[in-house]
């Protein structure tokens, strides 16, 4: 490790985020809106980059969105799509989610960074490009980070120093955070020589999303705007080392595999070859120190999870830090990111691995039952609403504490109240409390809890964290204590707030 300099005449900051993906810039977002201090560290020069490889919203992300006022705004640059094809006969259908978006949102990722990069700066978070962190300490009040221009600049060069209270690593798959920490990185490769290329076709595909796997291959095919198409793929018979040349042939050859013809391919704006992993980090927290995005789990491209997963490590650190660092709530708190997320980072990395593999199955029996497994997927109703539910991130819960109401760390739908949709309430990072019709409760709220009453009979008293969580409910008329107790523990102490 690089040492650091006393940290004396550091740039001071609430949150120091290091890396300017989707992942940092929501989480940047949402604390600079709460009232922190934030600073945004990244390495590349400011730009937003047309070179990424996520194109997929899922529901609960939209959700998470519209939790800051956001999604009809991202909606409407993207293409909704009502089914998305996983291999032959298997489709995911998201027409039945128990959500306000019931369909999967064909958006490429420098869109949503657009769109959360303008919410971050108007929020007030200040940015520093063209910049990376290559040292990092910390005690028990906070982190210093050791920063130089250039992200091939000499580490023992000139520098900028930073002091936070609390530093994020979103800084990628290749994250230096995470190898200042000393974590390891387990895992493996399991896709070698995968095409990713952007395309003029003299024809167009007859739909805006176009997926095949075949013995030897897969390819998606996603339009982009502007006659543009994205092209990822993998052919078994090109198995060659990233840095191998792309021939446009290549490229042809593996359209028609998949799909019997090149689409009369009148432009190659853009190609690259890459392969892809499946890893995580066995630690999201060290101290003061999180890990979050590809930082900390990265895994193969099938399903669509992976920008998905970080911007929902996001949602869920974002509103503990302010709780822990504005409001007062006990540190113990952040750690309840590494159980949940860490946890939720396991089961997508399952569901990928599982994807993956069986579109990569060869020979006439594995295909035919890859074939019978999609049918039966597709077809029986709870199978298929189960894989639409935890694919899209609907269906993913946290594990509540023994003895708990049945309803804490299940996701709260967006449900109608007396006083609006869940979603516009919890706007500004607000907890949601509701009460049954009629009732108001006698334990003085902090003004980020929101109180909000059911329209119909439910008799339940139920507490919404900001990541549109239940975090506590009873069925008891007055439980003044335990309310006290879960406000606390929640949000901070029951205190007035600035």
């Amino acid at each position: 490790m690089v040492d650091i300099p006393n940290s004396e005449g550091a740039h001071p900051t609430d949150a120091l985020v290091v890396g300017a993906g989707p992942t940092g810039l929501l989480l940047a977002g949402d604390l600079a809106e709460a009232g922190l201090s934030v600073t945004v560290v990244e390495a590349r020069p400011h730009k937003i980059s047309n070179l990424s490889r996520a194109l997929v919203v899922h529901a609960r992300v939209l959700e998470q969105f519209d939790a800051r006022g956001i999604a009809d705004e991202v909606i409407k640059l993207g293409h909704p799509i009502d089914r998305l094809a996983l291999f032959e006969r298997g489709e995911l259908n998201p027409a039945r989610l128990p959500s306000r978006y019931p369909f999967v949102l064909f958006l490429p990722q420098y869109e949503v960074e657009r769109v959360l990069e303008r919410r971050a700066r108007e929020a007030g978070v200040t940015f520093v490009h063209d910049t990376k962190v290559v040292a990092v300490e910390q005690d028990a009040n906070g982190v210093t980070a050791r920063a130089v221009a250039g992200k091939d600049a000499d580490p023992g060069g000139p520098s900028t120093t930073f002091r936070a209270s609390y530093l994020v690593g979103t800084d990628g798959v290749h994250s230096t955070i995470r190898s200042a920490l000393g974590l390891p990185f387990p895992g493996k490769s399991i896709l070698k020589s995968l095409i990713l290329a952007d395309l003029k076709l003299g024809r167009k595909p007859n739909r805006p999303f176009t997926v095949n796997a075949v013995p030897d291959g897969f390819a998606l095919l996603t339009e982009m705007g502007e006659d543009t198409y994205r092209l990822t793929g993998w052919n078994r018979h090109h198995q060659l080392d990233d840095k191998a040349p792309l021939h446009a042939e290549e490229i042809k050859e593996l359209l028609r595999l998949n799909f019997g013809t090149d689409y009369g391919i009148t432009d190659i704006r853009w190609k690259s070859r890459f392969h892809s992993d499946e890893r995580q980090a066995p630690a999201y927290r060290v101290g003061r120190v999180f890990l979050a995005g590809d930082a900390a789990h990265v895994h193969s491209p099938a399903g669509a999870m992976g920008m998905n997963t970080g911007l929902q490590d996001a949602a869920n650190l974002s509103w503990k830090l302010v709780a822990v660092h504005r409001d007062g709530a006990d540190d113990h708190l952040l750690d309840t990111y590494q159980t949940e997320r860490h946890a939720v980072g396991k089961i997508v990395l399952r569901m990928s691995g599982t994807l993956v593999r069986a579109a990569l199955l060869h020979g006439t029996t594995a295909r035919l039952l890859r074939a019978t497994a999609g049918t039966i997927l597709s077809n029986v109703r709870p199978l298929a609403d189960k894989a639409a539910s935890m694919i899209s991130g609907i269906g993913i819960s946290y594990q509540a504490p023994r003895g708990t109401h049945k309803l804490a760390g299940k996701r709260a739908p967006d449900v109608q109240l007396a006083e609006g949709r869940l979603n516009e309430l919890q706007r500004g990072g607000n907890f949601v409390l509701i009460t049954p019709a009629g009732r108001n409760t006698d334990v003085p709220l902090p003004g980020h809890v929101v109180q909000a009453h059911w329209t119909d009979d439910r008799r339940t008293t139920a507490l919404i964290r900001p990541d549109g969580y239940f975090c506590w409910a009873t069925e008891k008329i007055d439980d003044a204590d335990a309310l006290r107790a879960a406000l606390t523990t929640w949000a901070g102490p029951l205190r007035e707030h600035a």
